[in-house]
């Protein structure tokens, strides 16, 4: 049985640990407004890029020479999985569950008898995949210094993607991260970019049924395609960077706030069970005085 002592220790421990983690929670709190309006600000430009590749895809996508990162290379043996996480922790299962998602797919794609190559964006999901996938990680990103996330980064990374392809390394590519739901929700998703996943376009916008508009492109529809494609690679990428910085944040906070109330939970316990022991040994020590003095 801890002595007195020991419990007191554990109080003062367990009550610095909610410090923390409230401190924690409202900074999480602070850079979450940030990052969801970021995040939410990429959303209709993804869309919108979406619905021109879905415009101009729609013609060429039949004619002789089409961009591979449109059409595929014919063949889909060998799959790169990007598994974008957080650098750090302490953010609840934001990090399990995006590499539980692209896990599950690389054991699916290994067992069609594909070979998988993984790109890691993230400390965490590298160190979360390392041990059951460690000999398919080909290359990793490391943000780790970044503060502030810009296109620049996102390009970065897409570079890399690129460069990979333009090499033959390998035939499909898809994206994992986290969508941003709400603080309490966000959702592991998969998303191919290469071969490009174009929508069918839309006959009709908004709520009108007017015929969609038709567009004369300058210079040839092939020559607008090839370069919107590389961009578009670039595109979903920062929008994937964005909507995970979002979610951690909120992943975080929701996390440090059970934190906290487990914290305050534990303390209660221990401050009742402390009073118990002390009034115990208060209550022994009168009896044992009361005795020596009944005695004499």
């Amino acid at each position: 049985m801890p002595s007195l002592k020991d419990l007191r220790n554990r109080i003062a421990s367990v009550k610095a640990t909610r410090k923390i983690t409230k401190a924690m929670q409202m900074v999480a709190a602070a850079k979450l407004r940030r990052a969801q309006e970021a995040a939410i600000a990429a959303r209709p430009y993804a869309e919108r890029m979406d619905a021109v590749l879905a415009n101009l895809a729609g013609g060429v996508t039949n004619r002789e020479g089409a961009s591979p990162l449109l059409v595929g290379t014919g063949k889909s043996d060998t799959h790169l999985l990007v598994v974008m996480t957080a650098e750090r922790g302490l953010c609840g299962g934001f990090n399990t569950n995006i590499a539980k998602l692209a896990r599950a797919d690389a054991i699916r794609l290994m067992a069609a008898g594909k070979k998988v190559k993984i790109m890691t964006v993230g400390r965490k999901g590298a160190d979360n995949l390392r041990r059951d996938l460690g000999k398919s990680i080909v290359d990793r990103a490391d943000l780790r210094n970044v503060r502030s996330l810009s296109f620049a980064d996102a390009e970065g990374i897409s570079n890399k993607i690129l460069g990979m392809f333009d090499a033959g390394e390998f035939d499909v590519a898809t994206l994992y991260f986290s969508e941003f739901k709400s603080v309490i929700a966000q959702k592991p998703t998969a998303l191919q970019v290469i071969p490009a996943k174009v929508p069918e376009a839309k006959a009709a916008t908004g709520k009108s049924h007017t015929a969609a508009a038709v567009y004369e492109y300058e210079p040839d529809e092939e020559t607008i395609l090839g370069l919107l494609l590389k961009r578009n690679i670039s595109t979903q990428v920062f929008r994937a960077l964005l909507e995970n910085a979002a979610s951690e944040q909120g992943a975080r906070m929701s996390a440090m706030d059970n934190a906290t109330r487990n914290a305050g939970d534990m303390i209660n316990k221990l401050t009742i069970k402390y009073n118990r022991m002390r009034q115990a040994n208060i209550t022994k020590e009168l009896i044992e005085i009361i005795s020596g003095a009944e005695a004499l």
